[in-house]
């Protein structure tokens, strides 16, 4: 990130929005890592309720009949197949969630980084101003001394004071 150095360091406006853009990355980032963990809260519904399925064909008594043997092997198939695949499925949920939070995390640093690089720099300017200012002297300027105003045609203000031609600003007679 560069900023453009004003008088007194960085220019505080692309800072500050600079800021703010870190803000809104950051917030969208936290909301992406949000969804990846409710998704796995999904994932985990889904596996709960094919355990539960699974389960319930286990207690049920199908009898001897070969139809309904076949009928029972083919519905715990199916059930298998959904729990393997809802277990693949929450796998990869899982290592997208791991790799959005690691990205965030990541981002996260680089922004406190710059951050902290852009705010050590503005100090190391405010100091130096602070050192330049304090190296420069200042000599008073005695009160009849005429300045630059004086000489200009037409100004009310002269060596000894108001114009005497010139009429006084209203509200003060």
């Amino acid at each position: 990130m560069r900023f453009s150095v004003v008088e007194t360091g960085y220019d505080q406006r692309q800072v500050d929005y600079c800021l703010d853009e870190l803000g809104i990355r950051l917030s969208r980032l936290a909301a992406r890592a949000e969804g990846a963990a409710g998704a796995t809260r999904e994932w985990d519904e889904i596996r709960q309720e094919a355990a539960w399925l699974s389960g319930l064909l286990q207690r049920l008594d199908l009898g001897d009949g070969t139809a309904t043997r076949h009928a029972g092997d083919a519905v715990r198939r199916e059930a298998a197949e959904l729990l393997a695949q809802a277990r693949v499925e929450l796998d990869e949920a899982r290592e997208e969630a791991r790799r959005v939070r690691e990205r965030t995390y990541a981002e996260a640093v680089q922004a406190r980084r710059d951050f902290e690089a852009a705010l050590d720099a503005r100090r190391r300017r405010e100091a130096r101003v602070e050192e330049i200012l304090s190296q420069m002297t200042v000599d008073q300027v005695p009160a009849d001394t005429p300045t630059a105003a004086a000489g200009v045609p037409g100004s009310r203000v002269g060596v000894g004071g108001l114009d005497t031609g010139a009429e006084p600003p209203p509200g003060h007679r």
